[in-house]
């Protein structure tokens, strides 16, 4: 049998919590909470991580994804292909602005169909939000070449995906999130890259662009108390990118640590009946914010229970999808439509997965997971 190289984290947070509570308390001796030099410090950080231009840090990953579509020029009744399995908040803004979501179907990947897009497009369409569900990139470069074709804005919500990258047919490397005309991200608590509270931040890579995303971000000033345009207030404070700052260097880490446990996971369930593990695109590294199971002819709510039983938690993502949420009827929103989100909703389950697992938590995990579902099939 082969074996996994896990990658052992737990020696290091005692010196990563140092770092993190060091990093605090300079901020609370600061008294500068908002807009502080933490804050650009970090800033700068993730550009360098990325290699990308511009970092504008904001509140959270929806105002990343609201600020956005504001920057581009939206307009009410402006359509916005987005993929109807994903959270919420990705069609969610686009409804807040007036925009017109066209919820589309994804492939058995998790991550938005290229045909589905193609499919979608009418003289009204706008833009394309891939969303890089659950740690790996959609196929960027054929989303890309649609949009160019429409002349499409795209915006990339890598609030899963940090950390990941995504390699071009001619060899080209790029981080996810940097390869539209503008990238979301959250560092809610749960994310690879996660802060203490709420936060997030907008990448791209054109000047003009994040000119105008700083200004909208900061109640539409570019100038103190001149209001060049409808603005909101969207910040990251000092507290969260102190801890943020010292995450970041340990974020590659972070990741191979999910990729270790997804690795075990993928070597001990592949060959189970009634299962299909995640599909790893070659084109793109996947940095596991999920281990996600497509489940067949088994009773998720039984296995889940039987999961719960024995001390593991699991969960659904997502159990409706957008398409067929009350909020969301419009003529896009018909069962039927994207077959393959229908089908991924009634059977998908995420298995544990973050930094701390180890080899005996995953023998177990996997041991009952194999046991569930030999007892639980429909």
């Amino acid at each position: 049998m082969n074996t996994i190289q896990m990658v052992d984290l737990k020696g290091q947070y005692e010196k990563i919590k140092t770092e993190v509570n060091h990093g605090i308390q300079e901020v609370i001796d600061s008294s500068v909470f908002i807009k502080s030099g933490k804050v650009n410090d970090f800033q700068r950080q993730l550009e360098a991580y990325l290699g990308v231009k511009h970092v504008i840090p904001v509140g959270n990953g929806t105002d990343a994804l609201q600020i956005s579509m504001m920057a581009l020029g939206l307009k009410p009744g402006d359509e916005v292909i987005v993929p109807s399995f994903t959270f919420v908040a990705t069609a969610e803004v686009a409804a807040l602005l007036g925009l017109t979501p066209v919820f589309v179907d994804v492939d058995t990947d998790f991550c938005i169909s290229v045909e589905a897009i193609k499919q979608a497009i009418t003289p009204k369409t706008k833009a394309i939000v891939p969303v890089h569900l659950f740690g790996q990139n959609a196929n960027m470069e054929a989303i890309l070449a649609i949009a160019q074709e429409f002349n499409l804005f795209i915006i990339e919500d890598a609030c899963q995906s940090i950390g990941s990258a995504y390699t071009f047919s001619d060899g080209r490397k790029m981080s996810s999130g940097c390869m539209g005309d503008v990238g979301c991200t959250s560092f809610f608590p749960s994310k690879n890259l996660g802060c203490f509270g709420d936060g997030g931040a907008i990448f791209t890579n054109n000047d003009e662009l994040a000119a105008k995303i700083r200004s909208i971000a900061n109640h539409g000033m570019t100038v103190r108390y001149y209001h060049d345009r409808v603005g909101v207030n969207s910040r990251l404070d000092s507290i969260q990118a102190a801890v943020l700052e010292v995450k970041l260097k340990h974020l590659d880490e972070y990741n191979a640590a999910r990729q270790a446990a997804a690795d075990f996971y993928d070597r001990e369930l592949k060959m189970c009946d009634g299962v299909t593990i995640p599909q790893r695109n070659p084109s793109s590294t996947h940095v596991f914010h999920q281990y996600t199971l497509i489940l067949n002819e088994i009773n998720r709510d039984a296995l889940q229970k039987w999961l719960n039983n024995a001390g593991i938690p699991s969960m659904i993502y997502y159990p409706v999808p957008l398409h067929l949420q009350k909020a969301y009827k419009n003529e896009f929103c018909k069962a039927g439509n994207c077959p393959v989100t229908e089908m991924l909703s009634s059977c998908v389950l995420s298995l544990p997965m973050h930094t701390e697992l180890d080899e005996k938590q995953l023998t177990f995990i996997t041991k009952m997971v194999k046991e569930g579902l030999s007892a639980n099939r429909t």
